[in-house]
């Protein structure tokens, strides 16, 4: 068959250029001949995640306060508890394309990526959203879309300050007590895959926190899949099921052969 278009079921591939079909043995040969570059690229990405980690901070010296469901909160408040802190802008807010009823239609795709956080939570990070809109917009807006993140709202110079006035992206933080940090910035196109837990954990100064990475001296790292949990199963001093140890000793082994 030609490398020209073939009318499939209503035609729907009329006019396209399509590929050759071909014979399972001559698929298989193409896919691993692209293989080769897939598994290259995985490294570079590996790569560039160690050097993120690497990256200086910036200490945050201003004070920020945000509306949460609760009343007024500040940056480290954001933090709950955990060490790391992931913020993403959104754009919900007067002068926006689909106030009051909707969020910006790009903001609101990233939002549906969002994955479950009990993963993101477990490693010691935390994700929030943030927007101009009031509270009780955001929670009318949660609760028609069916999302369930924490939602801020800025009322200072925070979104200017950490270069999102204007276009969405996610910040990160990391504190040390009291002190806050900035370690990252993931905007424009960047920014429109995030919402896997490890595309999450990957922008963060500590990474997926597994034994294969390359992170600087005395970051905390634990066994690969040893941590994996279903998501409402997480508790701050559950030790690993022995039975899950087992398994994912098979795919630990694997995981070293990618």
């Amino acid at each position: 068959m030609s490398t020209s278009a073939r009318n499939g079921k209503n035609g729907e591939l009329a006019g396209m250029q399509t590929p050759p079909v071909v014979s399972p043995q001559a698929w298989e040969a193409a896919r691993e001949k692209l293989l080769v570059k897939e598994k290259a690229q995985l490294r570079a990405h590996d790569a560039l995640a160690a050097e993120r980690r690497r990256m200086p901070w910036m200490a945050v010296e201003k004070e920020y306060k945000f509306e949460a469901p609760d009343g007024t909160v500040s940056l480290l408040d954001l933090f709950e508890g955990r060490r790391q802190l992931i913020v993403y802008r959104a754009f919900f807010e007067p002068g926006v394309y689909g106030w009051p009823e909707q969020a910006c239609r790009g903001c609101s795709m990233v939002a549906d990526q969002v994955s479950h956080l009990a993963h993101v939570n477990a490693r010691d990070t935390t994700l929030v959203f943030a927007s101009r809109a009031p509270q009780a917009d955001i929670a009318r807006l949660k609760a028609r879309m069916g999302w369930e993140m924490p939602w801020v709202t800025i009322t200072d110079s925070f979104d200017k300050d950490f270069g999102v006035d204007e276009w969405h992206g996610h910040n990160v933080f990391i504190h040390d007590g009291d002190r806050i940090f900035r370690t990252y910035l993931i905007n424009s196109r960047g920014d429109e895959a995030i919402g896997t837990v490890w595309s999450y954990l990957d922008m963060t100064p500590l990474g997926r926190q597994e034994v294969w990475e390359n992170s600087p001296a005395g970051y905390p790292q634990t066994p690969t899949y040893k941590w994996w949990n279903w998501h409402d199963s997480y508790t701050a001093d559950a030790e690993p099921d022995k039975k899950w140890v087992e398994v994912s000793d098979a795919g630990e082994a694997a995981f070293r052969d990618q």
